[in-house]
């Protein structure tokens, strides 16, 4: 008689840790092979695999036990994971094209994170924390058709070293950068023919086009300089440094004379708003061609304006305005510390210790966010828009970087649309609106000039803002009941704006008209950018169900 198979039982081991010892299973299924454990390959095997994983994906592998927890703490796939995602560089896009994403340039390897860039007419310049500023030659090139190209940077030198700060022509034309002012720290000789030498700070001056300099003036070695700014027209260009105490110095310099071999007497003079105001100790600056702007380490914000445009652009008259002292300084009223500015042609944006964003200036395009095209000669809150990491005035348009609670982060944008500087809205936008640009995840800062869109991506040594959480008896806009009838009162004027709105989709006397009038309200509005293009997209959906052609999203107009 044959016997009859009986199925073999095994052991079936599962760990969950290599403590763990082997535990009895059950009875294996049919087919079944024996069970294989990852936990069983070569250490270097498994890391090489979890270095594939997303950065979260890593974090919560982490957790599940002891074993993978030190998998996933290793050097070697953290450091993996990092040149994956290789987020240092300078990004770039160019406007007018049909390009909707962000090229990346090849950034110095040697370079110890990245402080600040500025781009110029064909070359761009990066400086790194040690003080080395690089010179990524011929960057930018034209195409056949006119356009401004990207050409990938495999080449750049290293300009100087010991660099503090840089500073060009501040306006958003790249084509007036023609020399680069460098504040740097050199060794001065003590005494000729003696060995001996000291630390001094000094401005050089370089041609952006060659990277050749041109000129060199030395400071005493008593005084030491932290930024360095420039102001006004090429023929009395005025150079603004600030020392380490806060203090503010400037001396002139005329442009057009630089390249020719001669010695200059320049003449270092202490600025008014440090002399006027001695107890002032400014923290940063920033300027324009005929405006500066000073922070003070007390987030105080005081003004000089030298032309009498900008400052009627500004605050709206010309009943402070002096033009035999441009250089007084006049004080902003705000109502909490401010942390960091911009400052555009004639307007400008500042964001105070709670994230709140503040804009003041004209607003014939837009430029200011606040839902219309009506001047503001004082601060103003922009109130759908907070805690952003960086903030960018230009010409006749702003933009910010804004990071969401999933640490995603996009470009928003408003103003004027031309030339494709909004991308994505070719007619602008009175508020600020998403643009459709593709965010590295670690962009800092960014920049905008005529032709081009820069986003530097670096997390390295400094920290965006820690911004302070707003209490409950400032926040603006918050219902109150009235003490009298107890009824919520209406700050904002909401209710009447509702209203109004109402009475301007009833006066539409088709359906089509009324949904396009609805779309230029959901523009007007104070919403956020993600709420925006919900009801765009609904309304679009409604308007198509109803007949009628979807049209994009408008430009909200005044």
């Amino acid at each position: 008689m044959g016997e009859k198979a009986v199925p073999s039982l095994r052991r079936r081991v599962k760990r969950s840790c290599p403590s763990c010892g082997p535990e009895l299973g059950g009875e294996e299924k049919k087919g079944r092979g024996n069970p294989i454990s990852v936990q069983l390959f070569p250490p270097e095997l498994v890391e090489h695999i979890v270095s594939f994983l997303p950065v979260r994906d890593v974090v919560a592998l982490g957790q599940t036990c002891h074993y993978f927890h030190e998998v996933c703490d290793a050097e070697g796939v953290w450091r993996r994971i990092c040149r994956k995602l290789n987020t240092k560089g300078l990004y770039f896009q160019a406007f007018g094209g049909r390009r909707r994403c962000l090229s990346k340039s090849v950034a110095p390897l040697l370079a110890h994170g990245y402080r600040r860039f500025l781009p110029t007419k064909d070359h761009i310049f990066i400086l790194d924390y040690a003080g080395t500023l690089f010179f990524l030659k011929n960057a930018l090139v034209s195409s056949t058709l006119g356009q401004i190209q990207w050409k990938r940077a495999c080449r750049y030198v290293v300009l100087c070293r010991g660099a503090k700060d840089f500073a060009s022509d501040p306006r958003c034309d790249t084509v007036y950068r023609k020399y680069l002012y460098v504040l740097a720290t050199r060794e001065q000789l003590e005494v000729v023919g003696t060995t001996s030498s000291r630390a001094c700070d000094c401005v050089e001056v370089y041609l952006q086009s060659s990277g050749q300099r041109v000129f060199k003036m030395t400071f005493h070695h008593s005084m030491s300089f932290k930024q360095i700014v420039l102001v006004g027209q090429e023929t009395q260009r005025a150079l603004l440094l600030l020392t380490e105490e806060g203090k503010i110095y400037s001396l002139v310099v005329n442009e057009t004379q630089l390249d020719q071999p001669r010695s200059y007497t320049v003449q270092l003079a202490l600025r008014k708003v440090s002399r006027c105001l001695p107890h002032l100790r400014v923290a940063c600056m920033a300027s324009n061609q005929s405006s500066t702007l000073y922070i003070t380490d007390e987030g105080g914000v005081y003004f000089e304006v030298h032309t009498p445009g900008v400052y009627r652009d500004l605050f709206g008259t010309l009943q402070a305005f002096d033009p035999l002292d441009q250089q007084m300084p006049l004080a902003l009223s705000l109502p909490a510390k401010i942390l960091f500015c911009a400052l555009g042609y004639n307007h400008l944006g500042l964001v105070d210790e709670f994230g709140r964003i503040f804009m003041q200036g004209n607003n014939r395009y837009g430029q200011l966010g606040t839902g219309d095209k009506m001047d503001r000669g004082e601060p103003t809150q922009v109130y759908y828009l907070q805690h952003p990491i960086a903030l960018w005035c230009g010409l006749n348009h702003s933009l910010v970087l804004s990071q969401g609670l999933d640490f995603s982060k996009e470009l928003l944008g408003c103003g004027c649309g031309a030339g494709g500087r909004l991308p994505g809205w070719p007619k602008g936008s009175a508020s600020f609106v998403k643009l459709h640009v593709k965010v590295p995840l670690c962009a800092c800062s960014l920049c905008s000039t005529r032709e081009c869109l820069y986003m530097l991506s670096s997390h390295d040594i400094e920290q965006h803002p820690a911004y302070r959480d707003l209490p409950a008896s400032k926040v603006v806009g918050t219902p109150e009941p009235n003490a009298g009838s107890g009824v919520l009162q209406d700050p904002g004027g909401t209710a009447w704006a509702c209203k109004e709105y109402l009475s301007q989709i009833y006066s539409c006397s088709t359906l089509q008209d009324r949904m396009e009038k609805m779309k230029e309200i959901v523009g007007w509005m104070p919403l956020l950018a993600a709420q925006k293009d919900f009801f765009w997209e609904a309304l679009d959906m409604l308007q198509k169900a109803a007949g009628g052609v979807g049209q994009g999203p408008p430009t909200p107009e005044s």
